[in-house]
């Protein structure tokens, strides 16, 4: 075997035994079971939560709803006529449903080329970073989570237009994100005793 096929199978092989969860916790309703399941998403969003200031429940919430803690998730394919195959919604991917561009500029300005999505520690420094980034344009406090979100989903701009408030679907799914956040916040409290 050649030296370079051999390099590119043990490559391939290395690769192959990342972590990237590709299913949701049980239990997704209880912080201690995920942290419990899952210590290196408590270890990053704690880290995250150092670095950037933005609480670990905020942090757990938003992951819940972006992609239910499932590290590879992607939006759903739309279908042309029911039934051809179009592409996805977005390029949303990863732990945080983080889109291509928003992506690229996370790594130009603090990631790094090497931060993937599917990284529980480079998702939760996006969702720092981004948080951050946020509050300093928006002024929404990092523990609000409901507002956060919605400037998460909407953009920026988005948020600052006020596009959040003629969708009512998804003002009761920021105010879904918030009602976990304080559920997570009470759990984790409980657990660490």
């Amino acid at each position: 075997m050649s030296r370079l096929l051999r390099a590119a199978v043990i490559l391939l092989f290395v690769a192959s035994c990342g972590g990237t969860d590709t299913k949701a916790p049980r239990n997704l309703d209880n912080a201690c079971s995920i942290i419990k399941q899952r210590p290196n998403i408590h270890k990053a969003m704690k880290r995250t939560q150092r670095k950037w200031g933005v609480p670990v429940p905020v942090q757990m919430a938003m992951i819940y709803q972006e992609s239910k803690f499932i590290g590879n998730a992607r939006t759903p394919v739309k279908y042309a006529l029911g039934v051809l195959p179009m592409g996805r919604q977005s390029s949303a991917y990863g732990y945080a449903q983080v889109l291509d561009a928003t992506w690229k500029e996370y790594q130009r300005d603090e990631g790094g080329r090497g931060a993937r999505r599917t990284d529980i520690k480079d998702a939760t420094d996006f969702m720092g970073w981004y948080m951050n980034e946020t509050r300093a344009k928006t002024g929404i406090p990092l523990t609000d989570a409901r507002n956060q979100y919605l400037a998460y989903h909407e953009g920026r701009s988005g948020y600052l237009r006020g596009s959040h408030n003629s969708k009512s679907w998804l003002l009761r799914i920021a105010s879904e994100v918030q009602a976990r956040a304080i559920l997570y916040q009470h759990q984790l409290a409980s657990c660490r005793r």
